[in-house]
């Protein structure tokens, strides 16, 4: 990932909305869900939430996958994983052990 990839992720997290539909799609997992259901668990105008929905898809956090008729919408975590190597990529100045921290809070623990 370089520095405008960078840049268009986290502009796209630094809304709140766009922060909160990426949160659920992580949380829905592999099958993601519907467009129509994420505007509705996050009380949004579905062309709204279709705007969001194509900044986070541009930014390389979500992608779409057809579902008969309608779209899925799937959290991107190799795009996530990139930019999070992205902001970690000069951590800990040679002491991995500065970094351990961090990789621990975001490693599942199921």
């Amino acid at each position: 990932m370089d520095k405008r990839d960078a840049l268009a992720a986290l502009a796209a997290l630094g809304q709140e909305t766009r922060l909160d539909v990426f949160r659920l799609l992580v949380g829905a997992g592999t099958p993601g869900l519907p467009a129509g259901e994420i505007a509705q668990r996050l009380d949004t105008v579905q062309n709204t939430m279709s705007a969001h929905l194509k900044i986070l898809s541009t930014a390389g956090l979500v992608r779409a996958e057809r579902d008969g008729r309608s779209i899925r919408y799937v959290a991107d975590m190799t795009g996530f994983r990139d930019l999070l190597a992205f902001l970690m990529e000069d951590c800990c100045q040679g002491a991995p052990e500065l970094c351990q921290p961090v990789i621990e809070a975001i490693t599942c623990s199921n």
